[in-house]
């Protein structure tokens, strides 16, 4: 079992900026690749990001890129979501969850992922 909880989330105006963190306990933080989704009212969750074990390989979707970082740090079993010029369509739930068994194909897939955080609310006011 892998347990992520997730903080830093909060209401910052549009063009602000905010850190996310996931900390993990329970298993091998280092041997899962770790995801970013975010659900906004309505909407099914979407993919944000993706950092592989080693660190090196990051991956975004293309509402977020250039905008956002994904890093992870192994020793502190944490990852982290830096978000900036935050816009107002970027208000939503964000979750972090991992994964053992994905691919570059596979990585948006909610279902390829077997440990979710609780989430932690953005707001970003206009």
């Amino acid at each position: 079992q892998v347990q992520l909880v997730e903080s830093g989330g909060g209401l910052v105006q549009a063009g602000g900026s905010l850190r996310l963190s996931c900390v993990a306990s329970g298993r091998t933080f280092s041997n899962y690749a770790m995801g970013w989704f975010r659900q906004a009212p309505g909407k099914e969750r979407e993919f944000i990001s993706l950092i592989f074990w080693t660190g090196v390989n990051t991956y975004y979707a293309d509402s977020v890129k250039g905008r956002f970082t994904i890093s992870r740090d192994n020793a502190e079993n944490t990852v982290y979501l830096q978000m900036n010029s935050l816009k107002p369509e970027d208000t939503a739930v964000y979750y972090c969850a991992a994964s053992r068994s994905l691919t570059i194909a596979t990585m948006g897939l909610t279902s390829k992922y077997g440990y979710w955080g609780q989430g932690t609310q953005v707001t970003v006011s206009s």
